[in-house]
């Protein structure tokens, strides 16, 4: 199975290109529905999360607010880093066994890991390739506006939390630059995955 990650910074339009790699035949694994998994009570990840950030980071049904947790961690980068170091290990962990358990069903296929923290963590070297989604900041941060109806201040720090898009595409295999239309961003999926099928088929690991 070629196993390929999937990466890039906030509301630069990852969903969408996941969308299409999945109609297009890919396994894909999302990993921030991974991180809501390894955080529901009773994970590993939850206690240690509670102990960490207290109380207040809890919904009334016991659960993470992730809204919450989010606001303390945004604005303070040693939370965020510590957040990080409970949440990314585990994450890694439940990611392999879906791999694992993905290949074992179809060894031939193309698995997607989409994350968006993934080379800051270092996860993007256990990949044969690596997507990086990007596009122009201005855009970021009107997406990230209308998605979360937060303020342009809110959004403008969201989006220097993280590493830059052009520092991510540093690391990059492959570029898909959603600027543009949807369809001039799946006519770019296509051909990324046009590629993927041919290192498949060559069987490169």
């Amino acid at each position: 199975m070629l196993k390929v990650g999937l990466t890039g910074s906030i509301a630069v339009g990852k969903s969408y290109v996941v969308s299409v790699l999945r109609d297009l035949g890919c396994v894909v694994f999302d990993a921030d529905k991974v991180a809501h998994s390894v955080m529901e009570p009773g994970r590993p990840a939850y206690q240690d999360i509670v102990n960490e950030f207290g109380s207040a980071v809890l919904a009334e049904d016991g659960s993470i607010d992730r809204a919450r947790l989010g606001a303390i961690v945004f604005a303070d980068e040693a939370r965020r880093q510590r957040l990080n170091e409970i949440v990314h290990p585990r994450v890694i962990a439940e990611q392999d066994r879906l791999l694992r358990e993905a290949e074992a069903v179809n060894s031939g296929g193309i698995a997607i890991i989409d994350a968006a923290l993934m080379i800051e963590s270092g996860g993007y070297k256990r990949f044969n390739k690596l997507i990086v989604v990007f596009c122009d900041t201005e855009t970021q941060i009107q997406r990230l506006m209308k998605r979360n109806q937060i303020s342009r201040e809110d959004a403008e720090r969201r989006v220097a939390a993280q590493m830059s898009s052009d520092e991510k595409r540093k690391y990059a295999d492959y570029e898909i630059d959603t600027s543009g239309t949807f369809e001039e961003t799946r006519r770019r999926v296509l051909e990324v995955h046009e590629e993927l099928s041919r290192l498949r088929g060559s069987r490169v690991t």
